[in-house]
């Protein structure tokens, strides 16, 4: 079982087209790493246990579950991580706004302070009362002329000033509302970091009880649940269409994502050292040039999408009705992922996981 993970039992790695193989003659000789992610949250009780359920049998469905949980609540961490990046960056620009509206407001006063002080000089009469007692008819039509240019400049001046304190009123009052939703991100971000802890720790509790037979059967179970699924999606004939070229693009996200494997999975993590399921594959594809959502929900919605059948090395395969877990299509009916806490990035079957759809960041 092993070897379908990409290494051998001593700990060497196989390359990574040895690994692909390998999982494509997962029907025949074994199961592909088990990968797990998460049903929409809050999660309703799950269906009552099959009566053939051995104990553990029943041990793995709640701590498949548990990580399923964690899932979808690292998805909604990463998320609330993301959006708080933007409306910091967002906050930043909107002080600078600020700063600078501030600065041209006090210019504009400047001037006008000046002019105030210009008529205080002139003894304080207005310039029209100056024009009309001119005795001087060029002096009048000069004076005509500037005075007609001195209303004009108020007027202008005075609608300045205006709207720039207008939109200093306006940047005030997006920076406050950033702040607000900023807030409420952070709140967002630590209701899901606790409920990740909580459902970390109560899956790893129920694996810790078990003795080492009954763990390395539990990795059996694993392994037999993604095999079975796995063995349906191949009997349905899907391979046979599956004949796809990766781009240039595609070809660098393939090498850059198996380059990682072997590497542990952390929630939220973007590596260099480990990674979760979205960052694996956004950093992928960053590596080949293309940035992409960072989260696989995001990934769902924003990217464009292709039918399972036409899939080609590079896309993303996006799994469960939540669209809670990713993993990147290597070829040959095979993905390489990062499948949950406690395993490392792998290769797996395509198909060992219920799929939600595909996507393609180079479309």
């Amino acid at each position: 079982m092993d070897l379908l993970w990409g290494w051998s039992v001593s700990g060497t790695r196989y390359s990574t087209a040895t690994a692909v193989a390998l999982v494509c003659a997962a029907v025949v000789l074994g199961a592909p790493g088990a990968a797990f992610a998460s049903p929409a949250d809050p999660t309703p009780p799950g269906p009552p246990t099959p009566a053939g359920d051995t104990p553990l049998e029943q041990v793995r469905k709640k701590i498949d579950r548990l990580y399923r949980e964690a899932g979808t609540a690292t998805d909604a961490y990463n998320a609330a991580e993301e959006k708080a990046d933007q409306q910091s960056k967002e906050i930043v620009r909107l002080a600078r706004d600020i700063d600078k509206g501030q600065k041209k407001l006090d210019r504009l006063k400047a001037q006008a302070g000046a002019a105030a002080r210009a008529q205080y000089r002139g003894g304080g009469i207005p310039d029209q009362a100056r024009l009309l007692l001119s005795d001087s008819p060029e002096r009048f039509l000069d004076g005509a002329g500037r005075l007609r240019q001195g209303q004009h400049g108020t007027k202008s001046l005075l609608t300045e000033m205006a709207r720039t304190q207008a939109d200093l009123k306006t940047y005030a009052k997006d920076a406050s509302a950033q702040w607000r939703k900023l807030e409420a991100g952070r709140k967002a971000k630590a209701a899901a970091k606790r409920k990740i802890k909580e459902r970390i720790a109560a899956a790893e509790k129920l694996e810790s009880r078990l003795e080492k037979k009954e763990r390395e059967r539990l990795r059996e179970l694993e392994e037999e649940a993604a095999l079975k699924q796995q063995s349906a999606w191949v009997d349905t004939g899907i391979l046979k269409d599956l004949k796809g070229d990766a781009t240039a693009r595609g070809r660098k996200a393939v090498a850059f994502a198996t380059a990682q494997i072997g590497k542990p999975y952390v929630w939220g993590a973007e590596g260099p050292k480990s990674y979760d399921c979205s960052g694996l594959t956004s950093q992928a594809w960053a590596a080949a040039g293309r940035g992409i959502p960072r989260t696989s929900q995001e990934q769902w919605k924003r990217l464009p999408h292709v039918d399972v059948k036409n899939m080609r090395p590079g896309d993303l395969v996006i799994y469960h009705k939540d669209a809670s877990h990713v993993g990147l299509y290597v070829g040959d009916g095979a993905i390489v992922h990062a499948p949950r806490p406690g395993r490392t990035v792998t290769i797996a079957g395509a198909g060992s996981m219920e799929i939600l759809g595909v996507v393609r960041p180079d479309s």
